[in-house]
């Protein structure tokens, strides 16, 4: 299959994963699903020839209440031909889900799936029988392949939770579904930055079918760290979580994310107080 093809199969998959929402182990349809991550932001983006700034203000936006939504990419009814992806990155939503709610169970295939809980925890069950909860501080992946169907949804009645949800077009189709979640904050190192996820089993962080690598950084102090790329034919897109970092001479705040490609190092000045992810992904 062409990569416009998976795209545009992967645009149609999102129109489904809001559709239900969890309210006390209940899967009930939820009354606005149409509008589903609905916006039509004018296209506010910068771009050279070799870079893409998306502020934060110009994602698209979906708020029902129980979730609240932010999209860098195109996703369910947000739809923006400038932000389909970049390279194999599909989606990135930033998500607000209240106290008790979540997303019923619904299907995927053919796609890698990363969780990073922010604040708060998810509770996962999926259709291999695991039954699990992440945290702040933990990474989940999900290898969708063959065909997987899951649901997650806040764990607590009193707190929202808050993470991201990140898909990554994988470098190999129809593999048996996989799942994984390990607590990265044994891997974390102040001030520098430290692996979560690779393309290698035997790596630090967890892993999945593509030539990808991410990285946070956590920084209690101005700091000026060096980064080189794994693989030439990658790209760096990075997402500012928290606080201000300047990336190339670029700078961000946060939930900002800028994309840069045809580059092998990274030159990244971290204010107090920074929180960042990097994500190396390929192009092509």
């Amino acid at each position: 299959m062409k990569r416009k093809d998976f795209i545009r199969k992967s645009i149609l998959a999102t129109s489904a994963i809001a559709a239900a929402k969890l309210v006390k182990g209940e899967v009930k349809k939820d009354k606005i699903t149409k509008q589903v991550g609905f916006n039509h932001l004018p296209i506010m983006e910068t771009k050279t020839s070799t870079t893409v700034l998306h502020k934060a203000n110009t994602r698209g936006h979906a708020n029902h209440g129980w979730l609240n939504s932010y999209h860098s990419f195109s996703f369910a009814n947000y739809y923006n031909p400038d932000r389909m992806n970049f390279g194999v990155l599909r989606v990135l939503n930033d998500d607000q889900v209240s106290s008790g709610m979540g997303f019923g169970e619904h299907p995927h295939d053919n796609m890698e799936i990363i969780s990073i809980p922010l604040e708060g925890a998810l509770e996962h069950k999926d259709s291999m029988g695991n039954n699990g909860v992440i945290k702040s501080g933990d990474i989940q992946v999900m290898s969708a392949g063959t065909g997987i169907r899951h649901s997650e949804f806040n764990q607590s009645k009193e707190f929202d939770v808050r993470f991201l949800q990140i898909w990554l077009m994988p470098n190999q189709k129809n593999v048996g579904p996989r799942y994984d979640q390990i607590e990265i904050g044994e891997l974390k190192k102040e001030n520098e930055l430290y692996q979560i996820l690779s393309p290698n089993k035997e790596d630090q962080g967890v892993w999945i079918h593509q030539n990808a690598w991410f990285y946070k950084g956590e920084f209690n102090k101005e700091v000026m760290v060096n980064h080189k790329i794994n693989n030439a034919n990658n790209g760096f897109y990075v997402f500012v979580i928290e606080g201000q970092v300047t990336i190339n001479n670029q700078l961000l705040e946060k939930r900002d994310g800028y994309g840069l490609w045809d580059t092998t190092s990274l030159e990244i000045k971290a204010k107090k107080g920074t929180n960042i992810l990097l994500m190396e992904v390929p192009m092509k």
